[in-house]
């Protein structure tokens, strides 16, 4: 048997979008105009699948500032926190989080993937349990599995379940850590999270809470869900990434426990990798002011989010629970999904393409990510290409 026999499918799979004249997960970003438009195989198009959600990316203060790190820093760090020593832009970009967020610790990642398989890795090993959403992203899946602990999943968004599971655990479930997620990313729908947090403290675990996409997006300063739902102290451990409200790359945790601080010497993703580059911590700085200052950028993408979401829904899209500037139009195939790709790309407007099994229940969805910076005239077209396809 061939070492590549494995990727039979995936060929075949590819070699049937192709057949179709198009890649929905290779899409050319020929030239970027603004935060919300580039040209995609030749047509000027409405960018609506970026996760940019307060549209930083051209922001000036965060440009001027990436800019000047380049000159003052050079181009990167060549090598990994642990060997090469910290720079003072990292340490001062943990200090800024750890405030930010009220809390006593924090610890800068390169990638938002990374900061996940760190700190569960780093928190859990063959002898702990982890407990887990079922539509957990995948970089809290492979964090688990680098764990080597057990892992027990529950069913989504449900604390009666989560409360099952722990008290199957027994005496374990004091030394459980629970990890869900402020907005998941396939469906746009918050956790129920003071519900979890009950169930967590009945049996005394820990509870981690993934922000990704809820960073920027949810919360007086935009801390979050834990800060819209005020549990931010009764969360253990607060993981989030730059690579979507703060517009560059990288990840973070918060907490209060002190021992977060042994994670840098535990866990082989911190260790082994390269810190991020200069112009990278330099202009997430800057990004992080926007944030906690941007509550009318958070009132302009809601105010997005909520009407494009009436919109399908009045078309008639299946969506998911809840306004949210994560919407996704649920299709019940592939081929449905890949129609209504294809037409909106048509139509001048680029959005995500997703199948199973990264979906639940079995469907295939394209996913849309509503940006502050969008105009009214963008949202206009972008509803009237959904009302055309629908």
């Amino acid at each position: 048997m061939s070492l590549f026999d494995k990727f039979q499918p995936l060929v075949q799979d590819r070699q049937s979008l192709l057949g179709q004249g198009v890649d929905p997960f290779g899409a050319p970003i020929e030239e970027i105009y603004s935060p919300t438009e580039a040209r995609i195989n030749g047509r000027r198009t409405i960018l609506a699948g970026t996760n940019n959600y307060l549209g930083l990316t051209f922001d000036k203060e965060c440009l001027d500032a990436a800019h000047a790190a380049l000159d003052e820093l050079g181009t990167g760090t060549t090598g990994s926190r642990m060997a090469n020593g910290s720079f003072s832009g990292h340490r001062a970009l943990e200090r800024e989080i750890a405030a930010f967020y009220e809390c006593d610790k924090a610890i800068v990642f390169t990638t938002g993937y990374q900061a996940n398989l760190a700190v569960i890795s780093g928190l859990a090993n063959n002898e702990d349990t982890i407990v887990i959403d079922a539509d957990s992203h995948a970089s809290i899946y492979d964090g688990c599995r680098l764990s080597g602990a057990d892992i027990v999943r529950f069913r989504h968004n449900n604390p009666d379940d989560l409360d099952k599971r722990l008290k199957r655990l027994g005496e374990r479930a004091a030394n459980t850590l629970v990890i869900i997620e402020g907005i998941y990313s396939m469906l746009g729908d918050k956790a129920r999270i003071r519900e979890f947090i009950e169930v967590k403290n009945a049996h005394q675990a820990l509870l981690l809470v993934d922000e990704a996409h809820s960073l920027g997006v949810l919360g007086e300063r935009g801390r979050g869900l834990v800060e819209e739902a005020g549990v931010i102290h009764e969360t253990d451990f607060i993981v989030g990434t730059f690579s979507k409200s703060l517009a560059s790359t990288g990840g973070y945790c918060v907490s209060n426990h002190p021992q977060l601080d042994l994670i840098r010497y535990a866990s082989r993703p911190y260790i082994f990798t390269a810190s991020p580059c200069p112009s990278v911590i330099a202009s997430t700085r800057a990004a992080l002011k926007r944030v906690e200052n941007g509550a009318d950028l958070r009132a302009r993408l809601w105010r997005h989010a909520r009407r494009l979401y009436r919109h399908l829904r009045d078309a008639g899209y299946e969506l998911g629970p809840e306004p949210c500037p994560v919407i996704a139009a649920l299709l019940d195939t592939r081929e449905q999904a890949l129609a209504l790709w294809r037409g909106l790309h048509e139509h001048g407007v680029y959005v995500n393409l997703i199948f199973p099994p990264a979906t639940p229940d079995g469907k295939s969805l394209v996913r849309i990510s509503v940006c502050a910076a969008h105009t009214d005239e963008q949202i206009d077209k972008i509803c009237e290409a959904f009302s055309v396809l629908a």
